[in-house]
């Protein structure tokens, strides 16, 4: 940026416990774990595992959007300081002043004797009170998704989870109470925190967080080399994990454009700054029998920064997003300067790690396909823990089935070859066959020719061809006799 340095553009702001913090001379990989711990003494925010796995380091983020803040649970551990300029922050110790008793989660949890060394208790209490602002009583569906990234080694779920539950009795606090959470003064105090420029960092690696479109194209179009920063649930673990030195970069985080999703009747587009909370939310409003995958992919933290374009640009061959959005015949939008152009997902990936990207070109958005009358949907995830896992196979599938036959399958898989792939040759030996069991059962032994998967610590590569098979037998053993899960209107009805 040439001329003088605007006020504050060298320096992180956000607010903690009312106060107003300003970080100046950050470096851009720093934590927000790390500047928690290190420079303000808030000691209750652990760090376990170093790549948001356990939830020690569970902090809650409150986000201004539009006229309401929007409060969310997320690993300090693997967050950058800088992504958090602007926001509030909340850490255990904001609960309870010395001079006030326990928020209703701490109260909960002390009188259902939740924690024993206390080491998990903080995250627990994180992932709760974010709960506990979203919802007036928890019920323990939702304490268990929430607390899917909270790992306990000597409590026990069971207490804590009736501390979610019983949260919600207790009289409300007069801090931290939902009233308090989305009062006018802290909507004021975030709102003086906005900024007119972007935030750029001059610190090795440099940081710099655009404020439109325009600017984040050309940037990256000036600096292709750079890294594009998003929810940085992968990148923050070549720091923290890795010990890598990045490069300089560019966050899409403040890009109000990409903050959106927009909904024709054909097709939903989510741009590359919206969260896999969100993302899934919009998905899942149309095809509700993904809730299953949403659920499970990652924790409620992870969701919460992650984003669904950064786990497409990614690349990653066990991507759990990419088989079923690749099934659904999803397009990506991708932008160098003021070019855009929109390809099929599944022509994005040239091999393990490449991708058809040129230089300065990014993934602007992804667009998927609505519901259609006569569609059958579905995807499957095979790991060794039901929450939270690495997936050894994915599957997702979509097939049109018109008067009892097959007219059109598409058929993808994760952990299956080097990239997220269709199976080409076991769709066509589908197309045109009855919708029955014999015609999946014939069409199986094509999917050997499809992939030669690898065996690693998750799966050998025997083990993944036949539950690939298997999976496609379950896909017909749950839709046989019908002609369509979700209809065009029912879909409609959902999003409403």
């Amino acid at each position: 940026m040439s001329g003088a340095a605007p006020e504050h553009s060298q320096a992180v702001r956000f607010v903690l416990d009312g106060e107003v913090i300003t970080a100046h001379d950050v470096g851009p990989t720093t934590t927000l774990l790390q500047y928690l711990r290190d420079t303000l003494g808030r000691c209750g925010t652990k760090e376990g595992c170093a790549e948001g796995d356990c939830g020690a380091c569970t902090t809650v983020l409150g986000e201004l959007r539009g006229d309401r803040i929007e409060y969310r649970a997320v690993n300090a551990c693997i967050r950058f300081l800088p992504t958090i300029d602007g926001k509030e922050v909340i850490t255990a110790e904001s609960l309870s002043a010395s001079d006030r008793a326990p928020h209703p989660v701490q109260q909960a949890m002390l009188d259902c004797h939740a924690s024993q060394c206390g080491f998990c208790t903080p995250g627990f209490v994180m992932s709760l009170f974010a709960q506990y602002l979203q919802h007036p009583r928890v019920s323990r569906e939702q304490a268990v998704e929430a607390l899917s990234g909270n790992l306990c080694r000597c409590t026990g779920y069971r207490p804590i989870l009736d501390a979610a539950v019983r949260m919600g009795e207790y009289p409300e606090p007069a801090t931290w109470s939902r009233a308090d959470a989305h009062s006018d003064a802290r909507k004021a105090r975030l709102q003086s925190l906005q900024r007119e420029t972007s935030l750029e960092l001059s610190a090795h690696p440099g940081f710099f967080a655009p404020l439109t479109i325009e600017e984040l194209a050309s940037r990256y179009a000036e600096h292709p080399h750079s890294l594009l920063l998003a929810g940085g649930t992968d990148v923050g673990l070549w720091v923290t994990k890795q010990l890598n030195d990045l490069p300089p970069m560019i966050y899409l985080g403040e890009v109000a454009w990409l903050n959106t999703i927009v909904i024709t009747d054909r097709s939903m587009t989510i741009a590359a700054g919206m969260s896999l909370a969100e993302a899934f939310a919009a998905i899942v409003a149309y095809y509700p029998m993904l809730a299953e995958l949403a659920d499970r992919f990652a924790s409620v933290p992870i969701r919460n920064s992650g984003t669904l374009c950064g786990n497409i640009a990614n690349g990653s061959p066990i991507g759990d997003a990419m088989p079923i959005l690749i099934a659904l015949g999803a397009s990506v939008q991708l932008r160098c300067k003021d070019r855009v152009r929109s390809m099929p997902l599944e022509d994005l990936y040239l091999g393990y790690q490449k991708k058809a990207l040129t230089s300065g070109e990014f993934v602007q958005s992804v667009s998927i396909p609505l519901p259609v009358a006569d569609r059958l949907v579905a995807s499957y995830k095979i790991s060794k823990r039901y929450d939270q896992d690495i997936s050894a196979v994915c599957a997702g599938y979509a097939f049109d089935i018109k008067e009892g036959r097959i007219e059109n399958a598409r058929i993808a898989y994760g952990g299956m070859a080097a990239t997220p792939k269709r199976a080409a040759r076991t769709e066509a030996a589908l197309i045109g066959k009855p919708w029955s069991r014999d015609s999946i059962a014939a069409a199986i032994a094509h999917l050997g020719k499809d992939y030669q998967p690898l065996a690693d610590m998750r799966a050998g590569a025997d083990y993944r061809l036949q539950v690939a098979g298997n999976l496609l037998l379950r896909f017909h053993a749950e839709h046989c006799g019908q002609t369509a899960t979700l209809r065009v209107h029912d879909a409609a009805a959902a999003a409403d």
